[in-house]
């Protein structure tokens, strides 16, 4: 357990981490593609861990330099090897996700078993991917039938063809699909059923295969189509910023009337959790933007409620939203947000339980968090389960530097993407 002291102010100069997408698309990437990857600047966090140890598994020579902070990959061209042993991803639901189009790749005709945590076998369903791989060849199947990990894939059976895929549930769905699809028989399409949530980490997707050498194309995210005959070609590349846990350190700022600069954003990012930055703009905050950084200002700024906003496309920035807008004054209606409930945690649940626990003015319904901001009055310190989920503990550590007597359990949980969080956010604070 770790106990939060109150910050008295926020100011100062800080650099972005880098992307969590970014780095384990590049990892996976380059790990099916010819040749060698640098890639420099990455994230080397628990999901990168064991995405790393998983892509060795299957046949890919991966070096980690940690001093100069890069990562040297020799890929597999297209044809990954039938691991010894079960590959074991930990809490990493993306990681299960790409792996599973990946084994349906790999050399043989044995199985492969994908398992996880506790959590990935009780919570974490992706029977919606593995129903879209059959009519693609791909046999897999959850050993327990609940939909979720163990998954048992069989090797050599990604064929390619026509498919389809509801949407609502998590984009990385189609991107696993997208990023494998290369090294099919056959094309691949894929026919979006429904209203797709997470958009801005599809096209995410398709930027890192793009800066490996491969297209894919999309209607208006109704369909998908790649063709098959491509292959990667490894290349060195810089990871940018990551503006989700960025989000952070502007979430700290606005509820404690501080001010902030964070370094390594792109403007021209494809990152969906820029969002939080144009959200915390209209709630009063000043927005200052540079080439490569991003200022916020709030000092004698007093936030306001948003109204209805629908962050279906933002999912992993609505619990330091929602803390922010629980010190706003007015209604902020977080909506659209069911695919929450299928995270690390099932997240909606989470902060609404959380904030009440602080004393905020809060509702949570099938889809949708409604604060009842009243600027932070009544509201106080608590201790908070980070229910081992690494953006709750992030969260609400934001909270209790406002509140102050927060304390969060199973703090080390933000080793999942961002290891020197604690560290890092303790650059901003005067005390």
């Amino acid at each position: 357990m770790k106990e939060i002291i109150k910050a008295k102010s926020i100011n100062g100069v800080i650099l972005a981490p880098p992307s969590k997408a970014h780095t384990l698309r590049a990892i996976i990437i380059a790990s099916l593609a010819k040749g060698k990857t640098v890639i420099k600047k990455g994230l080397i966090a628990e999901d990168q861990e064991y995405t790393m140890k998983a892509m060795s598994q299957l046949g890919a020579q991966i070096k980690v330099d940690k001093e100069k902070n890069e990562i040297e990959i020799i890929g597999v061209n297209g044809r990954p090897i039938t691991p010894k042993e079960d590959i074991f991803i930990g809490n990493s639901g993306l990681a299960v996700r790409f792996l599973v189009p990946i084994a349906g790749l790999a050399k043989g005709t044995d199985y492969i078993v994908l398992d996880g945590v506790e959590r990935m076998r009780t919570g974490r369903p992706i029977q919606d991917l593995l129903d879209a791989l059959g009519p693609l060849g791909v046999n897999a199947v959850s050993i327990n039938e609940n939909g979720c990990p163990p998954i048992k894939v069989k090797c050599d059976s990604f064929e390619g063809g026509k498919t389809t895929l509801a949407g609502e549930k998590s984009s990385q769905y189609f991107s696993s699909i997208l990023v494998a699809a290369p090294y099919a028989k056959k094309d691949v399409e894929i026919k979006t059923i429904g209203h797709l949530s997470s958009r801005p980490y599809i096209d995410v997707t398709i930027d890192s295969m793009k800066d490996f050498g491969v297209t894919a194309s999309h209607n208006n995210y109704e369909s998908f189509s790649i063709k098959s005959g491509q292959f990667y070609i490894g290349r060195e590349l810089l990871i940018e910023g990551d503006y989700s846990n960025a989000a952070y350190f502007f979430a700290a700022a606005a509820i404690i009337n501080g001010r902030v600069t964070v370094e390594g954003l792109k403007r021209e990012s494809k990152q969906g959790d820029k969002f939080f930055i144009f959200a915390l703009e209209k709630m009063g905050c000043k927005i200052n933007w540079n080439k490569d950084s991003v200022t916020l200002d709030a000092t004698n700024t007093k936030l306001k409620g948003l109204g209805e906003v629908d962050m279906n496309d933002y999912p992993d920035i609505v619990m330091p939203f929602a803390v922010v807008a629980s010190f706003a004054e007015g209604e902020t209606k977080i909506t659209n947000i069911e695919h929450l409930r299928i995270k690390e945690s099932d997240r909606l649940t989470v902060t609404v339980n959380a904030l009440k626990q602080l004393g905020a003015d809060v509702e949570g319904g099938k889809d949708y968090i409604l604060i009842k901001g009243h600027s932070g009055k009544n509201m106080h310190g608590a201790i908070i389960s980070s229910q081992n989920d690494h953006r709750i503990a992030m969260s609400f550590t934001i909270a209790g530097l406002k509140l102050g007597g927060v304390n969060i359990e199973n703090e080390r949980s933000v080793d999942k993407s961002f290891p020197e969080f604690y560290e890092e956010i303790e650059k901003i604070i005067q005390r």
